[in-house]
């Protein structure tokens, strides 16, 4: 990808259901994860209905996807306001460095002022050094450590 080539950031459709599912499937290895084909159809159904979960793509000079991010709006006990969590990130690795990234995250959080939040927040492992070195520049870090509780089986 040519780094002068504009990047456009959209919303999907069923045609980009493919690349979509490439570069989620990157992005869970990166994380040393993985989920069910059953898991990617049920997300990839919400994505399309934009209702639970919302999906963005940067696009580059040629319309093909470079990058995407999902991202939902939910209740907070302090605020009378929605707040949006941008879930996932994830730029193909080739179009890294080129403002995926960035213009993804702006995109979001024109959609959650557009839809009344007062918040956006994201996290990270805190060995991503890359994906850090760009949230440092444009986000706050106040010092929240994420716990995961084992729900008992039933």
């Amino acid at each position: 990808m040519d780094d002068a080539a504009p990047l456009t950031i959209s919303r999907l459709s069923a045609a980009d259901r493919a690349r979509w599912g490439e570069l989620w499937g990157q992005y869970l290895a990166f994380y040393e994860t993985s989920v069910p084909d059953a898991v990617y159809e049920h997300t990839w159904a919400r994505i399309l209905a934009d209702r639970e979960i919302h999906c963005l793509a940067a696009r580059g000079y040629d319309g093909g996807i470079v990058g995407i991010t999902h991202f939902l709006f939910h209740a907070h006990g302090w605020t009378i306001a929605p707040s949006c969590y941008l879930q996932d990130l994830y730029v193909d690795a080739a179009a890294r460095g080129l403002g995926a990234g960035r213009a993804l995250i702006e995109a979001v959080g024109v959609r959650a002022r557009e839809s009344g939040a007062d918040r956006m927040y994201w996290m990270t492992n805190a060995a991503n050094a890359t994906a850090r070195s760009l949230y440092d520049r444009i986000a706050t870090h106040r010092g929240f450590i994420k716990y995961d509780y084992a729900l008992p089986a039933t």
